[in-house]
């Protein structure tokens, strides 16, 4: 009997969800996402993000930010600053994979 999905279809799945389980966005969101940050985060922040009217948000320049902190200000904005919440297009765990890469080098595409 001839399988109609090729044997690797079967790895691929139970890998798939395993990423989105661990907070890993599917490989389209990511997309999304970097677009997000390079063109709404990068009109404050730098079409490169190494600042402009916001704080510069490489590797480098965050390096000593706190985890925890750098995730609230995307989530709730800054009040009284040019910074919004985006609490209401993001998840928790969009919000985490964001600081992830924007801490480690955000993707250049």
């Amino acid at each position: 009997m001839k399988l109609a999905l090729p044997a690797l279809t079967f790895l691929a799945v139970p890998l798939a969800a395993a990423a989105v389980e661990a907070g890993e966005p599917a490989p389209a969101r990511q997309r999304e996402l970097i677009h997000l940050v390079r063109q709404d985060c990068g009109s404050c922040h730098g079409m490169k993000l190494t600042g402009g009217l916001g704080s510069p948000l490489t590797a480098e320049a965050l390096r000593d930010k706190p985890l925890e902190g750098l995730e609230a200000t995307i989530h709730g904005g800054r009040p009284g600053t040019a910074m919004p919440p985006w609490k209401t297009i993001l998840s928790e765990s969009e919000i985490q994979w964001i600081v992830h890469k924007l801490m480690t080098g955000f993707p250049t595409e």
